[in-house]
Parts: structure tokens; sequence; C-alpha cells
């Protein structure tokens, strides 16, 4: 085996890459070079690693982040590396990689989160056998991905077959959206101020921080066909709007929003399943709503994403979380106390401040 840094000037390069990274079970649309074209500030760099024959059989898309004042970086490699967990081998080879950038950027510390399940042992051991650091049970909040999700499984279901099982109140109200003339539509960035008003209103009532339109028009761009809009009007009027993309056999929910006005048209079904067919249509195994955190406290005010998603009949998936290995704890300790002094100045819970630092 052999490990390099990819050349990210060489089209034919990062068109191997992302070939593996698309294709490969544990890809993930944040190991897309795409999705780096969304971070404002992050730098990034790319693992690979080859077997004798040269073919790619690891890689590890890792994001740079410089800390100010500091001088030093803070590496990240979300949902990574993709590779098969359990050969030990590459994931060697990978870390060899990662030695490289953090001598070449200065970093006082590398997490990563593969999408590895809390029941997971082997993968986990192996993991920190590596030399990470691993907290079990990761409290809601804490961890820059959300450890809790909720996923159908498709698994070459048709349509009908995947509608015939949500729960009844859910099949008739995507019917009662149909009937009611609700548009569910894939659009352009042409719809991204309709879509971006109805985030700033979701994000004022339900009291979270949101990205800049800016942010989501280099999703759009960067990430080209894997990423969609999708918008529902009524009457003219936009009601619903979520940002889905679609990678290595997934489809993700990643962003949505709606108005407070016209919910008795239930938009947010009908979307949902637009966005549902067009996985099946593209051959997907797995639709992914995404982050329920708090599911289990029916007293919680996010309980009610958790109702809504349940009610298309998937399942909670819960995976391990961060993997981190600190070179310098005295930054590492500076750079967390004054995540603690913003929170505290600004009352801004861990997520946001997390939104708030990766979109500087």
């Amino acid at each position: 085996m052999m490990t390099e840094i990819m050349d990210k000037r060489n089209p034919a390069k990062v068109k191997e890459y992302e070939s593996f990274a698309a294709n490969h079970p544990n890809g993930n649309f944040m190991q897309s070079v795409g999705w780096t074209g969304a971070k404002n500030s992050w730098d990034y760099e790319i693992i690979i690693v080859r077997n004798s024959s040269y073919n790619i059989i690891g890689t590890a898309l890792v994001l740079i982040k410089e800390i100010p004042f500091l001088k030093r970086t803070f590496l990240y490699s979300p949902h990574g590396p993709v590779c098969d967990y359990r050969d030990r081998g590459v994931l060697e080879e990978i870390m060899d990689g990662v030695e490289i950038l953090r001598k070449k950027y200065r970093a006082y510390e590398v997490v990563f989160d593969p999408c590895i399940t809390e029941n997971d042992r082997e993968e986990i051991e192996i993991f920190k056998s590596l030399g990470f650091s691993f907290k079990a049970d990761a409290p809601e909040l804490s961890t820059i991905q959300a450890r809790n999700n909720y996923v159908l499984k498709i698994n070459s279901r048709t349509k009908q077959e995947l509608f015939d099982s949500f729960h009844k109140k859910w099949r008739y109200n995507i019917r009662l959206a149909e009937r009611k003339g609700v548009e569910c539509r894939v659009c352009g960035k042409e719809a991204l101020d309709d879509f971006y008003m109805l985030m700033e209103e979701t994000g004022k009532r339900d009291g979270f921080c949101i990205r800049s339109r800016e942010y989501f028009e280099k999703m759009l761009d960067n990430l080209g066909e894997h990423c969609r809009l999708y918008m529902c009007y009524y009457e003219g009027h936009p009601v619903s709007g979520a940002v889905c993309v679609q990678y290595a056999g997934k489809t993700c929910y990643v962003y949505g929003a709606s108005t407070a006005l016209y919910r008795n048209v239930m938009p947010n079904y009908l979307m949902q399943w637009n966005m549902i067919c067009w996985a099946v249509e593209s051959g997907c195994w797995l639709y992914d709503f995404q982050g329920i955190p708090f599911y289990k406290d029916e007293t919680h005010p996010n309980y009610g994403v958790y109702r809504f998603k349940k009610g298309f009949n998937g399942e909670v998936m819960t995976y391990a979380g961060e993997f981190s290995m600190c070179y310098n704890r005295a930054v590492r300790f500076a750079v967390r106390a004054a995540g603690t002094l913003y929170r505290k100045i600004f009352k801004k819970n861990p997520s946001e401040l997390l939104a708030w630092f990766t979109e500087k």
C-alpha cells in the first residue's frame, strides 16, 4: 500500500477520487470535493491510499480551519474516512497522511466522525487502537454532526411499496396536499430568495441560527447535479423548501424550512415524498432525514421533528460519534475556553457555536 496527498489542481486526480468516494458504501456527500466549495474560509486536503495495483482503496477528505491569532489549525474529516473501517492496514496508511497534514498545517487536533453505529464495538475499538480518543454516548448537540439520525432504508422497494408503508395519516396528508393544489418542484438559484425567506422565518420561530444565503448558493453551485432545491408553492406563495443532496447511494434531507401559514395544506409531507421519490428513481438504498436530537424526550421542543419523520416508517440510526486526536492540549484548551466564553456572551448552544465557527 502507498499513501499520497492528492494534487487538487489535477482534474484527472479529482475525477478519480470522486468516482471512488461517490461509489463506496461508506461515502458521504461531505467527503465530496463539491462540498468544500460551500465551506467559507476552510482549506482542504485529500489523503489517498492505493494498493499494489495503484487502485484507490481508501481516502479521507480533511477540512482545515485556521484558528485566528494562534497560527494553528483544526483538522476535520466530516463523516470520513471512506474505506473499509475494519481494514486496519488502510486506516494506518490514512493516519500516515494525517501526520503529513499535521506537520504541514501545524494542527493542534484532528477529528474524524465515520458513519460507525454506536453498537459496532469492533470498528470503534480499531479506531481507538490507532490512538484516537473516543467518548461514548456524547450528549446531544455536543458533536459537530448529529449522532441520532432518522433513516428510511429503500432497499430496492418501489415508490408504491414505500408509500404504502407510511403511517396512514401521512399518506392522507400527502394526498391532501396534492388535492389542495400544492405544487412541489425542483428549483434553481432563482428560488433562493423564496427559500431563504422561509429559512429566516423558521430560524426565528424555532430558535436556531441559520446559514447565509451565500452558503446555500454555493451548495447548489458546487455540488451540481448531486444537490437539489425543492420548493412547495400554494396559490403562488412559497410555503416550504428543502436542500437535498444525493451521493454514494444516499439521499439526504440536509436543510428544510417552512412558513407557519398554510400548514393546513400539508406542504412538508408532499415535499418529503418528492425527495423520497428522487431517491428511488436514482437507485439509492437509503433516504436520510438527518438529525433528530432529543428524540427520546417527548417534552422537548424538538420532539415534533422526530414525530414528523417517524410517520414515514423508517428507523433511528445512532452513530458512535467523534474520534479525536490531540497534538497540543494547551491550544485545544484555549480554543474550547474561547468557545465557552462565546456561548456565555451570545447565549448560543454548542451546535449554534459550531455553525458560527464553520461559517466564518
